[in-house]
């Protein structure tokens, strides 16, 4: 098992230097996305890796670009594989006839964020302090390095300040949470974040809400300043610190969430999302509660603990479905909470209910007296969706 563990480097003037390594980094990196485009235009066809790899090792020799051995090579590899993995996505993507996936293309160089070393070009002089490029760093280590070490990513955030990240082959992890034996189901939403099917709920505290006042101020001082000013400057970097905050609340509040599941439940089962047109619909609101996230998550301390997330079929009629007596009530909207069942006459909690059914999935059927009954576990094992 991988895990990253991440350090604050301390704020000090040696740290231009890894300014200039991500500048340059990124520097190489839209030089090869325009080797990419070249080579595409003449030729029709994408550039190797391989290829690119050993004209970039070479390139470094011509006048002009002295400035690439200044890289390590294997940084320099690490550029041009991150370049191939976006490609492979974008071609995957499009044979299944999603266009929303667009292929690498250019980045300013201010926004360009990390470069990533391998065995060499880094070595960790003591417990907090790393040498890289002949220069030593110093950061905060908040707990001890586990596992062997296999890469280390240096990364600059919008703030400007330096992190370094190990990620650490750790061998198999102990389970920290105590299995249950029970399975639970969880309904999304948003008015309730997440609704559980024995009737309890967990409320977002909806952070960009919070910080709404904090952005707004922000913003409205960097609209007042002269672009280029270094007074602009200081707004950005500002700015980029209020939403740093609210991103940090959010993760943290996220992490302590899936462990309360984790803690309750041993099989978690939830609803395959479209988030992208939930977004579309309702904006902001939907990355607030940052679904997605939340999930993956979920995942990882589900998985790191011998435990199962799984998803029922994105038009899974987890709603409209009536757990109690299998009717289907085509007419529900969304501003309908609660309503009553034409065919059994009880009221039914719509969250609670989806969440009930997310539980059971198709694994019971309802007969004309109104009883739910179990199928045959022959039938059952069938139709239960895949685990993530």
């Amino acid at each position: 098992m991988v895990k990253q563990f991440t350090y604050k480097i301390y704020r000090k003037p040696k740290n231009k230097h890894l300014h200039r390594l991500v500048n340059l980094h990124a520097r190489l990196y839209n030089h090869c996305i325009a080797l990419h485009k070249r080579y595409y235009r003449l030729t029709g066809k994408h550039l190797n890796q391989y290829a690119l790899m050993h004209h970039i090792s070479g390139l470094k020799q011509r006048a002009g670009f002295e400035w690439i051995g200044e890289l390590g090579s294997q940084s320099v590899q690490d550029v041009i594989q991150r370049i191939e993995r976006g490609y492979a996505l974008f071609f995957k993507e499009t044979k299944r006839g999603n266009k929303r996936i667009r292929p690498p293309t250019f980045r300013p160089v201010r926004k360009y964020r990390s470069f990533t070393l391998k065995q060499v070009g880094w070595k960790l002089v003591a417990d907090n302090i790393i040498r890289i490029d002949g220069r030593t760093h110093k950061f905060a280590l908040s707990r001890p390095i586990e596992g062997q070490i296999k890469t280390v990513t240096i990364k600059r955030d919008a703030v400007g300040d330096f992190w370094v990240c190990f990620a650490c082959d750790v061998g198999d992890v102990e389970p920290t949470i105590a299995a249950t034996g029970n399975t639970g189901g969880m309904d999304f939403g948003l008015k309730t974040f997440l609704t559980f099917d024995d009737g309890s709920a967990i409320q977002s505290p909806e952070f960009f809400k919070q910080g709404s006042h904090a952005i707004g101020t922000a913003n409205r001082s960097l609209a007042r300043k002269k672009v280029g000013s270094k007074n602009r400057s200081k707004a950005l970097k500002r700015l980029a610190r209020v939403h740093r905050t609210v991103a940090r609340q959010r993760d943290d509040w996220q992490w302590k969430a899936a462990r309360a599941v984790a803690t309750k439940y041993d099989v978690v089962w939830i609803e395959d999302l479209n988030l992208t047109g939930m977004k579309a619909r309702w904006g902001r609101k939907v990355s607030d509660l940052a679904f997605g996230n939340f999930v993956l998550k979920l995942d990882d301390v589900l998985k790191s603990n011998g435990k199962t997330l799984s998803k029922r079929e994105r038009y899974f009629a987890s709603s409209q479905t009536h757990f109690a007596c299998g009717y289907v009530n085509k007419a529900l909207t969304l501003a309908d909470r609660e309503w009553v069942c034409p065919q059994c006459g009880e009221t039914v909690q719509r969250d609670v209910n989806a969440a009930l059914m997310l539980k059971h999935g198709r694994a019971m059927s309802w007969g004309g007296d109104g009883i739910r009954r179990a199928l045959p576990a022959a039938i059952v094992d069938t139709q239960e969706s895949p685990s993530l």
